[in-house]
């Protein structure tokens, strides 16, 4: 017994733990579902539909390569971040978007005709809902669009945001 105990002393030093998964075997994260997301990751600039440069945006596989980790800037006081993560057990994607503005929004989705789909609900200050629906299509030239859509009480659809990503 006192042997155990020792090994299991030793492995935390080492920072070892007992569920690392052993070698060979493939990253917690790296099944195909973890990889719909990839065609966003990269350095970016984002133009709004009128071609206007909108700002900049950072996306890069962090946390053992697990979370999508957004980072984007106006240039012009604005920014927020998100994390994105794949939740394999339901096979949904999540997202936690938070900006400079106090916005906390969060979405679930997932691929739909080759497209990232990501809704949420968000309360305002007058206690209305609005349905937020994001979607990301990744284009042949290696661009991404993003169409920002959302709904408030009266139903009506309208535009948050319709931008293009492209490569640094």
């Amino acid at each position: 017994m006192q042997i155990l105990k020792s090994l299991v002393v030793v492995a935390m030093a080492l920072g070892v733990s007992a569920t690392s998964p052993a070698q060979g075997q493939p990253a917690a994260c790296a099944s195909a579902g973890h990889r719909e997301f990839d065609f966003w990751i990269g350095e970016w600039n984002v133009h709004a539909a009128s071609g206007k440069l909108a700002g900049t945006n950072s996306i890069k596989r962090e946390i053992g390569g697990c979370v999508l980790h957004e980072r984007y800037e106006t240039g012009r006081g604005y920014s927020g971040e998100s994390f994105n993560i794949y939740d394999a057990p339901r096979k949904r994607w999540h997202q936690t978007w938070v900006d400079s503005g106090g916005l906390l929004l969060l979405l679930e989705g997932g691929i739909l005709d080759g497209k990232m789909v990501l809704e949420g609900k968000t309360t305002g200050p007058d206690q209305k809902t609005t349905t937020h629906r994001i979607t990301w299509t990744p284009n042949p030239d290696g661009s991404v669009r993003q169409l920002w859509e959302s709904t408030g009480p009266d139903g009506e659809r309208t535009v948050a945001f319709d931008g293009t990503y492209t490569r640094k």
